[in-house]
Protein backbone atom coordinates (compact mmCIF):
# COMPACT_ATOMS: atom_id res chain seq x y z
CA UNK A 1 0.00 0.00 0.00
CA UNK A 2 1.25 3.48 -0.77
CA UNK A 3 0.27 6.67 1.00
CA UNK A 4 1.48 10.27 0.65
CA UNK A 5 4.58 10.91 2.79
CA UNK A 6 2.96 13.69 4.83
CA UNK A 7 -0.03 11.46 5.56
CA UNK A 8 2.24 8.57 6.52
CA UNK A 9 4.13 10.79 8.99
CA UNK A 10 0.87 11.90 10.63
CA UNK A 11 -0.42 8.31 10.77
CA UNK A 12 2.72 7.14 12.59
CA UNK A 13 1.87 9.44 15.54
CA UNK A 14 -1.72 8.23 16.01
CA UNK A 15 -2.55 6.68 19.40
CA UNK A 16 -6.32 7.28 19.25
CA UNK A 17 -8.80 6.88 16.40
CA UNK A 18 -11.97 8.84 17.15
CA UNK A 19 -14.95 8.14 14.93
CA UNK A 20 -18.31 9.70 14.26
CA UNK A 21 -20.95 6.97 13.98
CA UNK A 22 -23.78 7.81 11.55
CA UNK A 23 -22.26 8.13 8.10
CA UNK A 24 -18.88 6.71 9.16
CA UNK A 25 -19.53 3.42 10.98
CA UNK A 26 -22.94 3.25 9.32
CA UNK A 27 -24.06 4.39 5.88
CA UNK A 28 -25.97 7.23 7.56
CA UNK A 29 -29.40 5.73 6.97
CA UNK A 30 -31.68 5.70 10.02
CA UNK A 31 -34.12 2.79 10.24
CA UNK A 32 -37.21 3.08 12.44
CA UNK A 33 -39.50 0.15 13.08
CA UNK A 34 -43.26 0.60 13.48
CA UNK A 35 -42.87 0.49 17.28
CA UNK A 36 -40.45 3.43 17.11
CA UNK A 37 -37.39 1.27 17.73
CA UNK A 38 -34.30 2.46 15.86
CA UNK A 39 -31.90 0.06 14.18
CA UNK A 40 -28.50 0.61 12.60
CA UNK A 41 -26.37 -1.51 10.27
CA UNK A 42 -22.67 -1.85 11.03
CA UNK A 43 -20.06 -3.38 8.72
CA UNK A 44 -18.25 -6.44 10.08
CA UNK A 45 -15.03 -5.43 8.26
CA UNK A 46 -14.89 -2.24 10.30
CA UNK A 47 -15.30 -4.23 13.50
CA UNK A 48 -12.26 -6.43 12.90
CA UNK A 49 -10.20 -3.39 11.89
CA UNK A 50 -11.11 -1.70 15.19
CA UNK A 51 -10.13 -4.83 17.13
CA UNK A 52 -6.79 -4.97 15.31
CA UNK A 53 -6.08 -1.35 16.23
CA UNK A 54 -6.86 -2.02 19.87
CA UNK A 55 -4.66 -5.13 19.89
CA UNK A 56 -1.83 -2.95 18.63
CA UNK A 57 -2.10 -0.22 21.24
CA UNK A 58 -4.27 2.27 19.38
CA UNK A 59 -7.35 3.28 21.36
CA UNK A 60 -10.69 3.83 19.63
CA UNK A 61 -13.41 6.28 20.62
CA UNK A 62 -16.89 7.03 19.30
CA UNK A 63 -18.20 10.61 19.33
CA UNK A 64 -21.73 10.93 17.99
CA UNK A 65 -24.42 13.57 17.91
CA UNK A 66 -27.21 11.09 18.48
CA UNK A 67 -28.03 8.93 21.50
CA UNK A 68 -28.56 5.30 20.57
CA UNK A 69 -28.58 2.03 22.48
CA UNK A 70 -27.39 0.41 19.25
CA UNK A 71 -24.16 2.43 19.43
CA UNK A 72 -23.63 1.34 23.02
CA UNK A 73 -24.25 -2.28 22.06
CA UNK A 74 -21.84 -2.15 19.11
CA UNK A 75 -19.17 -0.40 21.19
CA UNK A 76 -19.49 -3.05 23.90
CA UNK A 77 -19.17 -5.85 21.34
CA UNK A 78 -15.96 -4.28 20.03
CA UNK A 79 -14.50 -3.43 23.43
CA UNK A 80 -14.67 0.33 22.81
CA UNK A 81 -14.77 2.03 26.20
CA UNK A 82 -14.58 5.66 25.11
CA UNK A 83 -18.10 6.55 23.94
CA UNK A 84 -19.53 10.06 23.81
CA UNK A 85 -23.16 10.26 22.65
CA UNK A 86 -25.53 13.18 22.17
CA UNK A 87 -22.78 15.69 21.38
CA UNK A 88 -22.84 17.95 18.34
CA UNK A 89 -19.79 19.83 19.67
CA UNK A 90 -17.39 17.17 18.47
CA UNK A 91 -14.19 19.19 19.00
CA UNK A 92 -15.11 20.02 22.60
CA UNK A 93 -15.83 16.33 23.21
CA UNK A 94 -12.57 15.33 21.50
CA UNK A 95 -10.55 17.80 23.58
CA UNK A 96 -12.10 16.45 26.79
CA UNK A 97 -11.27 12.91 25.71
CA UNK A 98 -7.68 13.91 24.94
CA UNK A 99 -7.36 15.48 28.40
CA UNK A 100 -8.74 12.31 30.00
CA UNK A 101 -6.34 10.09 28.02
CA UNK A 102 -3.40 12.51 28.36
CA UNK A 103 -2.97 12.76 24.60
CA UNK A 104 -2.31 15.75 22.39
CA UNK A 105 -4.51 16.31 19.36
CA UNK A 106 -1.44 15.51 17.25
CA UNK A 107 -1.76 11.87 18.42
CA UNK A 108 -5.40 11.66 17.27
CA UNK A 109 -6.97 10.62 14.00
CA UNK A 110 -10.58 11.80 13.73
CA UNK A 111 -13.01 10.65 11.04
CA UNK A 112 -16.30 12.40 10.40
CA UNK A 113 -18.66 13.00 7.51
CA UNK A 114 -20.63 16.20 8.08
CA UNK A 115 -20.58 19.76 9.37
CA UNK A 116 -20.58 18.93 13.12
CA UNK A 117 -17.33 17.01 12.48
CA UNK A 118 -15.45 19.76 10.64
CA UNK A 119 -13.71 21.40 13.61
CA UNK A 120 -12.54 18.01 14.93
CA UNK A 121 -11.32 16.93 11.47
CA UNK A 122 -9.32 20.16 11.18
CA UNK A 123 -7.89 20.02 14.72
CA UNK A 124 -6.84 16.37 14.80
CA UNK A 125 -3.29 15.40 13.98
CA UNK A 126 -4.78 13.30 11.18
CA UNK A 127 -8.12 14.53 9.86
CA UNK A 128 -10.16 11.96 7.96
CA UNK A 129 -13.48 11.81 6.18
CA UNK A 130 -15.33 9.28 4.03
CA UNK A 131 -15.73 9.45 0.28
CA UNK A 132 -19.50 9.88 0.45
CA UNK A 133 -19.24 12.98 2.67
CA UNK A 134 -20.04 16.37 1.14
CA UNK A 135 -17.21 18.04 -0.80
CA UNK A 136 -17.00 20.89 1.73
CA UNK A 137 -16.17 18.36 4.47
CA UNK A 138 -13.81 16.19 2.44
CA UNK A 139 -11.71 19.18 1.41
CA UNK A 140 -10.49 19.56 5.01
CA UNK A 141 -9.45 15.92 5.43
CA UNK A 142 -5.83 14.78 5.21
CA UNK A 143 -6.96 11.51 3.68
CA UNK A 144 -10.17 9.87 2.45
CA UNK A 145 -10.54 6.09 2.11
CA UNK A 146 -11.94 4.75 -1.15
CA UNK A 147 -14.84 2.90 0.51
CA UNK A 148 -17.91 4.81 1.71
CA UNK A 149 -18.98 5.17 5.32
CA UNK A 150 -20.70 2.05 6.62
CA UNK A 151 -19.19 -0.02 3.82
CA UNK A 152 -15.65 -0.65 5.01
CA UNK A 153 -14.23 2.89 5.16
CA UNK A 154 -13.23 2.46 8.80
CA UNK A 155 -11.52 -0.84 8.02
CA UNK A 156 -9.54 0.87 5.28
CA UNK A 157 -8.49 3.54 7.79
CA UNK A 158 -7.51 0.92 10.39
CA UNK A 159 -5.46 -1.07 7.87
CA UNK A 160 -3.73 2.10 6.68
CA UNK A 161 -2.83 3.18 10.23
CA UNK A 162 -1.44 -0.26 11.02
CA UNK A 163 0.51 -0.30 7.75
CA UNK A 164 1.98 3.17 8.29
CA UNK A 165 3.00 2.25 11.83
CA UNK A 166 4.77 -0.89 10.59
CA UNK A 167 2.36 -3.26 12.33
CA UNK A 168 0.47 -4.75 9.39
CA UNK A 169 2.68 -7.82 8.91
CA UNK A 170 2.30 -8.68 12.62
CA UNK A 171 -1.49 -8.40 12.27
CA UNK A 172 -1.57 -10.55 9.14
CA UNK A 173 0.77 -13.33 10.33
CA UNK A 174 -1.65 -15.24 12.61
CA UNK A 175 -4.23 -15.37 9.84
CA UNK A 176 -1.71 -16.67 7.31
CA UNK A 177 -0.76 -19.39 9.79
CA UNK A 178 -4.38 -20.33 10.49
CA UNK A 179 -4.27 -19.03 14.07
CA UNK A 180 -6.29 -15.84 13.59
Amino acid sequence: MTYPDDWRDKARRVRLLALDVDGVLTDGTLHFQSDGQETKSFNILDGLGIKLLQQNGIAVALITGRESPMVSRRAEALGIVHIVQGREDKLVALNALCTQLELSLEAVAYCGDDLPDLAAIRAAGLGLSVNNAPDYVREYADWIPTRPGGQGAVREICDALLNCQGRWDTCLAPYLEGQG
